[in-house]
C-alpha cells in the first residue's frame, strides 16, 4: 500500500534498534536483535513480516506492544511518538493488541473462558455488572466464530483444541476494539488442518472491521495467502519489502529467494526461474553478536561479490519496492543509464 500525503502509518518504526547484553561462558556479548529498522504499517492493511528464527520479527512486535523498550530509534502511533506512562499505555493498548504464538501458554488453564474474556472487559471499563460482562463475552465468542457461544463460555482452555484456544486469544484481543493486531506466528503451534481457519479469521477482521494486521511468520507461503505487503527480515534489518505478489513473483534479494525455495509449494517455480543453490539454503542464521563489515547475508549468498564483504548495502527504494542488495543497486543504475547488467 503506497504512502500518500494524506496517509499516515498507524504504526511506524524509524531506525529502530534493540540490543541485549548477555553473558556467555564468562564473556559479555551484545546481541543486536534490531539494528536500524524502518517499518510502516497502514490502517486497514495486512503486512507480513517474514524471516527465519532470530531475524528480529518477534522483537519488533514486542517493541510495538511495549514489552521491550528500544535502545535506539523511535516508534510512532498515528504519526505521534508513543508515550510510555500508565495513562497513555492504557489508551495505547485499547488500540494495539498482541496475539502470542503459543495458545497453550497464553491462556490461564485454571480459569473459565468467561473469566478470561470478562476480566479484560472489566479492566478497561467496557462492561458493567455480571449480566453485561457475560453478554459482551458471548458477543466476542461469536465474532471469532465460536458458535454457539453458550457452548464455550463456561469451559476451560484445556477443554479446547489448539485452534479454538487461539480463537479465544484473538477474542480477548478484540475485547478493546483495537485498530491494530500484532499476530506473532499465530498458527505455528497449530495443526496444519486448522491453520487456514485462523488465517481466514484474521483476513475477515481486516475486511469486516478495517483492522490493520501485522502478521509475523517464517512461512512465506502463508504470508502470500494473507498479506497485502511483505517485509523480509534478516539479521535484525529489513532486506526486502514490497507488495506481496510482486515480491513473490519477482524477488530481488537472494535471501527472499531462499525463503521461496524453502516454501512447500511446488507450483511457485512454474515459469518464475526462481531457484537457489542448496549450499546457500543449508546455512545458518546470522550471529547478531558479531560485528560485520559488509552485507549480513554475504556468507550464505550464492551471488556474493567482493564489495558485499566490505560494504553493507542500504535499503534501496525502487518503484514501490525496497531491497538491500548490491545486485539490485547495480541493476537500478544500469536501468537508469540504459545499460544491460548480468551477474
Amino acid at each position: 500500500m503506497p504512502e500518500t500525503t494524506e496517509q499516515v502509518p498507524v504504526l511506524e518504526a524509524r531506525n529502530l534498534a534493540l540490543h541485549f547484553d548477555v553473558h556467555v561462558g564468562g564473556d559479555r556479548k551484545t546481541i543486536k536483535a534490531l539494528d536500524g529498522v524502518d517499518l510502516k504499517l497502514y490502517a486497514g492493511e495486512i503486512m507480513a513480516l517474514v524471516g527465519e528464527s532470530g531475524s528480529g520479527k518477534t522483537t519488533i512486535a514486542r517493541v510495538f506492544s511495549l514489552i521491550y523498550k528500544q535502545t535506539g530509534g523511535e516508534v510512532f502511533f498515528r504519526g505521534e511518538p508513543i508515550k510510555v506512562s500508565p495513562r497513555h499505555e492504557r489508551e495505547y493498548f485499547n488500540n494495539v493488541q498482541l496475539i502470542f504464538q503459543d495458545p497453550f501458554a497464553s491462556l490461564n488453564s485454571l480459569k473459565k473462558i468467561s473469566y478470561i474474556l470478562g476480566r479484560v472487559l472489566k479492566i478497561h471499563g467496557l462492561a458493567k455488572g455480571r449480566k453485561d460482562v457475560r453478554q459482551k463475552s458471548l458477543e466476542l465468542l461469536e465474532r471469532v466464530s465460536m458458535s454457539p457461544a453458550e457452548a464455550y463460555i463456561d469451559r476451560y482452555p484445556t477443554d479446547l483444541s489448539g485452534g479454538q484456544r487461539q480463537r479465544i486469544a484473538i477474542a480477548r484481543s478484540l475485547a478493546v476494539s483495537p485498530s491494530v493486531i500484532l499476530a506473532d506466528e499465530p498458527t505455528s503451534m497449530l495443526d496444519a488442518s486448522i491453520r487456514l481457519d485462523v488465517l481466514n479469521l484474521l483476513k475477515d477482521l481486516r475486511e469486516e472491521e478495517g483492522m490493520a494486521v501485522m502478521y509475523i511468520t517464517h512461512d512465506i507461503a502463508s504470508a502470500r495467502y494473507l498479506s497485502d505487503r511483505i517485509s523480509v527480515m534478516y539479521g535484525g534489518v529489513i532486506v526486502e519489502s514490497g507488495p506481496t505478489e510482486e515480491v513473490i513473483a519477482n524477488p530481488k534479494h537472494p535471501y527472499t529467494k531462499l525463503l521461496l525455495a524453502a516454501a512447500p509449494n511446488p507450483a511457485r517455480f512454474k515459469g518464475s526461474g526462481v531457484a537457489i543453490p542448496s549450499e546457500a539454503a543449508a546455512g545458518t542464521g546470522m550471529d547478531n553478536s558479531k560485528t560485520h563489515g559488509g552485507c549480513r547475508f554475504a556468507a550464505r549468498c550464492p551471488a556474493v561479490m567482493d564489495r558485499c564483504l566490505s560494504q553493507e548495502p542500504a535499503l534501496l527504494e525502487l518503484g514501490g519496492r525496497q531491497s538491500a542488495c548490491w545486485l539490485v543497486e547495480d541493476e537500478a543504475q544500469a536501468a537508469a543509464s540504459g545499460e544491460l547488467v548480468s551477474h
